[in-house]
């Protein structure tokens, strides 16, 4: 598959340029088209492919330096989730996010329904502050631990650690797992099982989409525009889009798996209920030092929306004051013209991690512990996109696929980008479709300003929120993201089960997304994104 990557990226490299588009621009694509193949077929891990980028696009000229070329892997969004994953270890060092998932089996798991419930809200919230990929591998070995007390114990401590011996860079990667561990035969496979198991993939899918940290293609979305038309999407108002789409979809997941696809056909659940509060009780209180940790961590989420509300709180301070801590042009207190702001969400995130050591609750090594493959695959994307958008690619492919789309109705352009985008993302990494596929609805946001009655900008920024959030919607196969991964690996699922219900879903969200987008649009994002 290398080699065919190479003859292709050569064959593009070397045609006619086409009309519209520049040599750089060709070349760009070409790269494009490299990391694209090995993105989708797997042939190289994800961030291996990733750190080639920055070497082709100079190798063709695309830059004529190589620093230039690796600035996308400096942008400030990767430091956030560089922060965001070091608190994350801090979470799981004290059992903090096993806790909660606990708490929550315990309280709401009255019922098979409600467990499985339990199991997607508890994963999803978890999503939202912890990667997709390291709280699925959390969640599942809960989920196989309470289904013991459901479904008898035979096979399930074969599975569970099936589930915490896959490969962390297959998991992270997304290129799914290529066999199952089969505990359990396929005869054995039961409802609430399946239905368990496919809720915690989709619940850290969807609930990634929570919050600016929650799973690399927001980031991506809010890097390039950013990048390209100098937008700034803030955590708190990332939250006002994030939240609603999780309280509308996680439920209708949940209600599709347990009540049409795979209904638990068990009654009584009363002994899983039992045995997750029983685990919780086994964790005993929270030490001193993981007090602290959950305390910087509810004030680092708590800053990053206070961030976000400067229109409600800076007009109640001084002028320096506004300036220092919500950023801006003028005089800060320190008396510098221009300020960042102490409150902006990559310097609250950063400021989150000397906090925990200064708290002696993390060693350094331990903070390091993080996947940092998923940094590198961010950073390739972001040299890439960054790539195309310079050289003018993107427009061009965004004039030549999308322009039969103009003057076609609102409902329609999203129901085309919504579904395009999940294929594409069950084909590969959502973080590298997510990649080349905003920059160019970016791009046509001046196609469509008109057909959507907006702004070129807010057409833009319309589009591309709009493809950011289908990327977490593909719920398929194994290889689209690595929750689906993980769960596969269990040995507790087959493929045919996952297919089944991700080919439903993927249908129903296309129309559930491309309707409430709309409605978001219509009353809720003119008053916070323009």
């Amino acid at each position: 598959m290398f080699v065919i990557a190479l003859l292709g990226t050569a064959v593009i490299a070397g045609a006619p340029s086409p009309e519209g588009l520049s040599v750089r621009g060709q070349f760009a694509l070409a790269t494009m088209f490299f990391a694209g193949l090995l993105w989708v077929t797997g042939a190289f891990p994800l961030a291996v492919t990733a750190i080639s980028i920055p070497v082709l696009l100079t190798f063709f000229g695309v830059y004529d330096d190589l620093d230039a070329a690796l600035v996308g892997f400096a942008d400030h969004l990767i430091f956030l989730f560089i922060a965001g994953f070091m608190l994350a270890n801090a979470l799981q060092k004290y059992d903090i996010d096993r806790r909660i998932a606990l708490w929550m089996m315990s309280a709401m798991g009255s019922s098979p329904r409600r467990l499985v419930l339990a199991v997607m809200l508890a994963t999803a919230f978890l999503s939202m502050w912890v990667s997709n990929t390291a709280t699925t591998a959390m969640m599942t070995p809960i989920a196989l631990g309470v289904l013991t007390q459901v479904i008898g114990r035979e096979g399930v401590e074969a599975a569970s650690a099936a589930a915490e011996d896959i490969d962390s860079d297959v998991a992270a990667d997304g290129a799914g797992a290529t066999g199952v561990a089969d505990a359990a035969g396929s005869d054995d496979f039961t409802n609430i099982q399946v239905s368990m198991l496919l809720g915690t993939a989709y619940g850290a899918s969807v609930g990634g989409v929570g919050t600016l940290i929650g799973t690399p293609p927001n980031a991506v979305l809010a890097s390039q525009l950013n990048k390209m038309l100098g937008y700034e999407i803030g955590f708190a108002q990332w939250l006002l889009i994030g939240l609603p789409i999780v309280a509308v979809t996680l439920p209708i997941v949940w209600y599709v798996l347990t009540y049409v696809l795979y209904p638990p056909q068990v009654e009584d659940v009363t002994d899983a209920r039992a045995e997750a509060k029983r685990y919780l009780d086994e964790e005993g209180p929270l030490d001193p030092r993981g007090k602290r940790v959950a305390v910087i961590f509810t004030a680092t989420a708590f800053l990053w929306v206070v961030g976000g509300l400067e229109d409600f709180i800076a007009p109640l301070l001084s002028d320096a004051w506004a300036v220092t801590l919500f950023g801006g042009s003028g005089a800060s207190i320190f008396g510098i013209e221009g300020h960042q702001g102490l409150f902006y969400y990559v310097m609250v995130g950063l400021m989150s991690i000397p906090a925990l050591v200064l708290a002696d609750t993390m060693e350094w090594e331990e903070l390091a512990d993080i996947d940092w493959g998923t940094i590198l695959l961010f950073g390739g994307g972001i040299a890439l996109a960054d790539a195309l958008a310079a050289t003018g690619a993107t427009k061009w492919i965004a004039d030549t696929v999308f322009s039969s789309l103009t003057g076609a109705p609102i409902a329609l352009v999203v129901a085309v980008v919504v579904l395009l985008v999940i294929f594409l993302t069950e084909m590969t990494s959502n973080t590298a479709t997510a990649t080349i596929i905003v920059p160019i609805l970016i791009s046509i946001g001046g196609v469509f300003a008109a057909t959507l009655g907006l702004t070129d900008v807010a057409a833009a920024v319309f589009l591309s929120v709009s493809g950011a959030i289908a990327a977490s919607f593909a719920f398929a196969l194994p290889v689209a993201t690595p929750p689906n991964a993980i769960v596969f690996g269990s040995g507790y699922l087959e493929q045919k089960q996952m297919m089944r219900a991700g080919i439903v879903l993927n249908l129903l969200m296309t129309v559930v997304l491309t309707g409430f987008i709309w409605l978001l649009f219509q009353f809720v994002w003119p008053h916070i994104l323009w």
